[in-house]
């Protein structure tokens, strides 16, 4: 198969390197990035990458990915798959499928679930959209586990940002309480109550969250300002403890 991947950052190298030792022909262009990694031929420009291509990897930051995308589908051959594995809006997605369809392309959105330098392309992903079965095709050759999504583009970005929200909370919520333990002189304690949480029934915990939270919100919540308090009298910065606090204080007024 002819590949061309779109962005030769850090993840975007990590693909490109994987699609070469799968035996795959591979074209990679990247304004920025100073290296082209072994077996892949550099492109001088997004249309020269594309144009020959079965399948167009787009890994270039999300601010860009409906510009290069246009770029892209101006000069890739009817019958390719255009697959964007970057993380914008579910909206811009779905805008993009739209123009694909106008050029004959299908379409793949594809969402990474995990830091693609830990497993390279072997990290999970989902996938939706008219192209996500050759997307799926490749990243399965590639070592992934991929979860496919019989609905359109957009869908798989958002389950992605359905899983940010906890994700990237917890780990704020997490970093600002070992570093109010450490500052407290308790973070072995700290970490160690972390730790049984997070190894607990999961299912079970998610219930008594639902129930509990409205249900005790203004106590939680004088119980949170508390919290923001002794922050910062550690000089610890109270971001997560301070937005529980708001969001507690909303859901007493709501009743």
């Amino acid at each position: 198969m002819r590949i061309a991947i779109l962005g030769l950052g850090e993840a975007g190298a990590l693909y490109a390197s994987a699609a070469v030792a799968a035996g795959h022909t591979v074209t990679g262009f990247d304004p920025f990035a100073q290296t082209t990694p072994d077996g892949v031929e550099r492109a001088a420009s997004t249309g020269e990458a594309v144009a020959e291509a079965d399948l167009v990897v787009a890994l270039t930051a999300a601010s860009l990915s409906e510009q290069v995308a246009d770029e892209s589908l101006q000069a890739m051959r009817a019958g390719a798959t255009y697959a964007d594995f970057t993380t914008a809006d579910p909206a811009i997605m779905r805008a993009v499928a739209a123009r694909a369809v106008q050029h004959d392309v299908a379409f793949a959105d594809v969402a990474i679930l995990g830091p693609v330098p830990v497993k390279g392309a072997a990290t999970d992903v989902i996938v939706s959209g008219t192209g996500a079965e050759s997307a799926r095709t490749l990243l399965e050759e590639l070592g992934a586990s991929v979860e496919l999504l019989d609905d359109e583009a957009g869908a798989a970005t958002s389950h992605k940002l359905l899983r940010s929200i906890l994700m990237k909370g917890l780990a704020s919520v997490v970093l600002e309480a070992v570093a109010a333990g450490r500052a407290a002189g308790a973070e072995e304690w700290i970490r160690a109550q972390i730790a049984r949480q997070l190894a607990g029934d999961g299912e079970a915990t998610i219930r008594r969250f639902e129930v509990g939270t409205p249900k005790h919100a203004a106590r939680r919540a004088h119980e949170m300002a508390s919290v923001v308090r002794h922050l910062d009298g550690l000089g610890v910065p109270a971001e997560m403890s301070d937005a529980t606090r708001r969001a507690l204080e909303r859901m007493t007024e709501a009743g």
